[in-house]
């Protein structure tokens, strides 16, 4: 599940022997809100002083560096070398990345507490050195993956994840958005039972 508390409690409530399993798609979501964040609070700091360098470039921060193509990379690269927070927090992004890759839960375990701890340290280093809370977001992003330590360590008991779900849930929206909306109620849950096997075609 994702990190909601109503649904945490829930489960704790009616099944209080189930493990929770946090789903890393809506932990790394988490964390790119957190990079928008940064990005966000300096791009109004730089757009007062007449700078436009981040307007535009939020796709190149929050998608997968070995993703982007070469031009992209540069663009990225130039980018961050003149931001530090923006250098800082992407960097943490990708090296948390690197949790998922890990064999076995105690690697994890290890693994995320040291990237926790780090998120503390470089927030409050940057915050000591500047006098601003810039890198606040990263900061409580630490927080809250040690207030779910142990949800997202079960993974790497189950190897579970929420992307099947989250790709139908995506069908659907897509299919209402389409129709915008559906007054039958029934006609709709037609539509879904025929979800799958529906085909688009370029008209013309």
């Amino acid at each position: 599940m994702d990190m909601s508390k109503s649904y945490r409690s829930a489960v704790t409530e009616y099944l209080p022997d189930i493990k929770i399993v946090f789903d890393r798609f809506h932990i790394m979501q988490l964390v790119n809100k957190s990079v928008d964040k940064v990005r966000k609070a300096q791009q109004k700091l730089t757009g007062s002083l007449g700078y436009k360098t981040l307007k535009g470039n939020r796709f190149l921060l929050l998608s997968n560096y070995e993703n982007l193509s070469e031009e992209k990379k540069l663009r990225l690269d130039t980018m961050l070398k003149v931001n530090e927070p923006l250098l800082i927090i992407h960097l943490m992004k990708e090296q948390l990345r690197i949790l998922w890759l890990k064999k076995t839960r105690k690697e994890a375990m290890q693994f995320l507490s040291s990237w926790i701890l780090e998120a503390f340290e470089v927030a409050e280093d940057y915050k000591n050195k500047t006098f601003r809370n810039t890198l606040e977001p990263l900061r409580r992003l630490g927080k809250t993956l040690l207030n779910h330590f142990q949800g997202i360590l079960n993974f790497f008991d189950f190897r579970i994840t929420n992307g099947k779900i989250e790709g139908i849930n995506n069908k659907i929206k897509t299919l209402k958005r389409q129709a915008y909306g559906f007054r039958d109620n029934s006609y709709f849950k037609l539509r879904l039972y025929h979800l799958h096997a529906q085909k688009y075609r370029i008209a013309g």
